[in-house]
């Protein structure tokens, strides 16, 4: 097996590993986070040229992901978790 069969076989089995995962605009994430009772949100910061922050949550089953260019507020009943790095496949 290739290198890049090799990885697009790896890339293949995370998304299997982490179920569906559904990008949002920063404003649909507040939206999502609002239905839920008690939120979890997990953020790391990423980037090349420009700092962008991501942040990842679950709801319904789904995994939800949003990335932007500024920090976003979260209302203090939000549980929150640094994460050195989220990762999103493909």
């Amino acid at each position: 097996m290739s290198s890049a069969a090799a990885a697009q076989a790896a890339i293949a089995q995370a998304i299997k590993a982490s179920g569906v995962l559904v990008q949002v605009s920063p404003e649909d994430f507040d939206n999502i986070l609002r239905r839920i009772e008690k939120p979890l949100v997990i953020s790391s910061t990423g980037g090349f040229i420009r700092t962008n922050y991501r942040y990842l949550t679950s709801y319904k089953g789904f995994a939800f992901y949003t990335k932007c260019p500024a920090p976003l507020e979260f209302s203090p009943k939000i549980e929150l978790i640094i994460a050195n790095k989220i990762w999103i496949p493909g």
